[in-house]
Parts: C-alpha cells; sequence; structure tokens
C-alpha cells in the first residue's frame, strides 16, 4: 500500500507534536542573538568595573523563606509568581530565585562579608523566575543586571547608583529614557501614611478593582500603583507619603536632588513610585522609556535599610538596583545599537589526509600565537571549502593541498582587498598571517 502525501502530512505533524519544546516563558538563545548577549554583557562588566563593583556569585535556588521575609508574604511575587517546591529527599521548601537582592545579602551574611571586608560594592547577572504570563521583553525565566551597594548609609551611594544608570545609557547609546524618583521614608512613617491611606481608600472602597479590595488592609500602598485607568483619580488625590516624611528622611531625599542637579541628571518626583517589594525605605527610582509600550521600566531600585535585619543580622545600611537585560537589549536594538560582528582571523582549507594533517598543526601554531582560526572540517573540494572560507568573513584563507604537504609549507589566500597568495613554512607562518593583517586593516582605515 502506498502512502499518500496527505498521509505523510499527517504523520509528520504528528511527529512534531510529540517533539519535546521548551517551557512557555523560558526561552533559548540561539547563537547568534547569543553572540549579541556576550557583546552587549562586555560592555556592562567594563562599566560596572569602572565604579569598583566587584562580582559575586549566588545560587538560583535558595530557601523560600528567605524570599518570604525579604520580598514580603503579600507580595504578588511571593502570592502568584514564585516557582516553589519541596525537596524530595529531606522535604525543604525551595524557590527559583525571582531576585537578586535577597540572595546576595544572605551570601553577605552567611559569609560575614561586611564586618570582615568593610562596605562592599558588588553585582551580579544571570536568570530570575517569575510566573508570570510571558509578554514581549518579559518572561519566565528572565536575566537581570543585579547591583548592590552594601554598608553605605548616605544620598551620595544612591546617587552614585543613579549616575552609573545615566552612565551606561550614554555608554550604549540609548535615548528616550527618563528617571522617576521618590522617597518612603521609614517604617514607622510609612506606617503613619499607610493608617492615613487605608481610612482613605475605605471610602472609595465600592469603586476599588478586585486587586485594590486584596490589598487594602493588606498592601495599601500597592494600589497607589495601580495601571487600572478607573482608579487613577482616586490614587492621584490619595494622601501623599511626603506629607509625613521626617526631617532626617526630608534631609536624606533633599540631599540626592542636589547630586542629581549637580551631575544635570534630570528627574521627575513620582509621589506615586512605591516598588514591589517590601524592603525598600527611603529612596526609590526608576529609569522608565515609552519604546516598549507598557512595560516601561527598564532599572529600578533604591534603598533596603531594613533587608539585613529582616533576615536576621545586625543593621546595615544598603541600597542597589536591578536592569532586565531582555528589556534593555530590546531598547538598545530600537536605539540603533548591534554588536560587533565576531569573525575568525584566518579560515584553513585542507584537501587530503596529509594535507588535514599539516593543517591541524598550523591551526594550532596560529592559535598558540594569538590568532582565531576556523579549521574547515568534514572533506569537500576545493571550490566547496573557499566558497566556506569566504562566507566566514575571515580576511585571510589558509590553503593546504597535497603539493603544500609534501613541501611543509602552507598557502596563504588574502581573502579580502586582494592580493596574491603566497606560500610559507610553518616556521614563518604567525609573522606572514600578522603581516597580512596588519595591512589588511591599514588598507581599509585609507
Amino acid at each position: 500500500m502506498t502512502t499518500t502525501a496527505r498521509e505523510r502530512d499527517t504523520e509528520e505533524q504528528n511527529h512534531m507534536s510529540q517533539t519535546l519544546q521548551a517551557v512557555r516563558g523560558m526561552n533559548d538563545i540561539l547563537p547568534a542573538d547569543a553572540e549579541t548577549w556576550e557583546y552587549f554583557e562586555e560592555i556592562v562588566r567594563g562599566w560596572l568595573q569602572s565604579y569598583g563593583y566587584r562580582p559575586i556569585r549566588m545560587p538560583i535556588v535558595e530557601p523560600t523563606p528567605l524570599f518570604k521575609r525579604a520580598i514580603g508574604e503579600v507580595t504578588d511575587i511571593v502570592e502568584k509568581e514564585m516557582y516553589s517546591f519541596e525537596d524530595a529527599l529531606n522535604g525543604e521548601q525551595l524557590t527559583l530565585r525571582p531576585e537578586g537582592t535577597a540572595s546576595c545579602v544572605r551570601a553577605a551574611i552567611q559569609h560575614n562579608l561586611i564586618p570582615a571586608g568593610g562596605p562592599q560594592r558588588l553585582y551580579y547577572y544571570g536568570p530570575m523566575f517569575r510566573h508570570e504570563r510571558p509578554q514581549k521583553g518579559r518572561y519566565r525565566q528572565f536575566h537581570q543586571i543585579g547591583v548592590e551597594a552594601l554598608g553605605f548609609a548616605g544620598a551620595d551611594s544612591d546617587a552614585e547608583l543613579i549616575l552609573m544608570c545615566a552612565r551606561l545609557w550614554e555608554d550604549l547609546g540609548i535615548e528616550d529614557v527618563a528617571l522617576e524618583i521618590n522617597s518612603l521614608g521609614a517604617p514607622e512613617e510609612r506606617a503613619q501614611h499607610r493608617a492615613a491611606l487605608i481610612a482613605y481608600l475605605e471610602q472609595h472602597q465600592d469603586k476599588l478593582d478586585e486587586d485594590g479590595k486584596r490589598r487594602l488592609y493588606t498592601n495599601p500602598l500597592r494600589i497607589l500603583d495601580t495601571k487600572n485607568p478607573e482608579l487613577q483619580a482616586i490614587v492621584e488625590a490619595a494622601p501623599k507619603l511626603a506629607d509625613y516624611l521626617g526631617e532626617a528622611s526630608k534631609a536624606h531625599f533633599a540631599a540626592l536632588q542636589v547630586f542629581l542637579k549637580d551631575a544635570g541628571i534630570p528627574y521627575r518626583i513620582n509621589h506615586r513610585l512605591v516598588r514591589g517589594l517590601d524592603y525598600y525605605n527611603r529612596t526609590v527610582f526608576e529609569w522608565v522609556t515609552t519604546r516598549l509600550g507598557a512595560q516601561g521600566t527598564i532599572c529600578a531600585g533604591g534603598r533596603y535599610d531594613g533587608l539585613f535585619e529582616q533576615l536576621g543580622a545586625k543593621p546595615q545600611p544598603a541600597a542597589g538596583f536591578a536592569i532586565g537585560m531582555e528589556r534593555l537589549l530590546l531598547l538598545w536594538q530600537a536605539c540603533g545599537g548591534e554588536a560587533q560582528l565576531v569573525v575568525p582571523d584566518v579560515y584553513v582549507v585542507g584537501v587530503g589526509e596529509a594535507a588535514q594533517r599539516l593543517a591541524m598543526r598550523a591551526a594550532e601554531a596560529l592559535r598558540e600565537n594569538g590568532f582565531a582560526v576556523l579549521m574547515h572540517c568534514g572533506g569537500g573540494s576545493f571550490k566547496a571549502q573557499m566558497k566556506k572560507a569566504d562566507a566566514s568573513r575571515a580576511p585571510v584563507a589558509l590553503v593546504i593541498g597535497e603539493d603544500e604537504a609534501v613541501a611543509g609549507e602552507v598557502g596563504l589566500k588574502p581573502l579580502r582587498g586582494g592580493g596574491a597568495q603566497q606560500r610559507v613554512t610553518l616556521e614563518d607562518l604567525p609573522a606572514a598571517v600578522a603581516d597580512l593583517l596588519y595591512f589588511d586593516e591599514t588598507e581599509q582605515e585609507a
């Protein structure tokens, strides 16, 4: 019995439906994009090091109580978004980290970093996990750059964090970003404001949406950050936290603004900026853009002086911020940013067994001298291999046939800018390649 085209199509579709795929919202980063990420990360590392920040790496999996205590049990992250599970071996409650600050502070406490080494400027980057509805630039596995200044109490530290961001936008050529700042004051000041806010919102309880009603007595400050257009008039008229700040909080916020004005950084005070994590106090800030639609925040942070004590340690001042890598990359590309194409210096072509053996030795000799070499594998004719060499965009091809192999020599053929092919010994190969690459660079400059 013959198989019809339709039956073959059905069999192929059934096979495809059985093929395992990545979890929704957790994406593969394929080579072309991964090269862009690496280029981007190199810029970021240089930027962080220029401000004296050192790397730290924390586990992806942490005890669930860490995030409940640090972030707050009535936050959206803890209530709805964390990937938590029970360890089958010992019953421990574990969570894929939804953010990095709690992990970084936990590591600083566990390893006694601040008392032993004084204040710390630390950074990290890597995957975070939240069970959200996937959107452009916002995924269930996403990547963050985290910057934490631990042990610094002054507004100068807050200002430096903001100035760091402004420097990065400039380095990347990013446009259309705006800074919003606010002060959340001290815990006792927030408590007074919270009581006034609840009393005010109770008068409008019938107009609150489901989220608002749920948060009214547990986390009313988050209602001020609602995106529901029907609640905007209500939250605009709500009591402002600024009216409850004490003298110390006002002085800290005023000092921050002086630093920003001195640096020429424009900003807007947004009294509704509260952030979604419970550990913030005093300074909070966000960098926002209109280029990414509704997901306009690309960087957010602030001060969290109470977090060390929340996690059972001696109180320490601290501040920091996080940048969403996916969204920052989208914005960078929207502003014309692109990675520099990485190409090999030399593509090695060899036909015949003896030629391939010599080609392997020649490629290693070049790598020992610092050249990037892409060696053709899998055989094929000279014509087919030279086509691959040209597609690699390498400026030079190293060509070895049976004649070259017998003589113990290699052919060097310029692929860009013209020039005749030459034969050199293995000993003279590194110098000859260097001469060709230097000639190619100077010709391009001319």
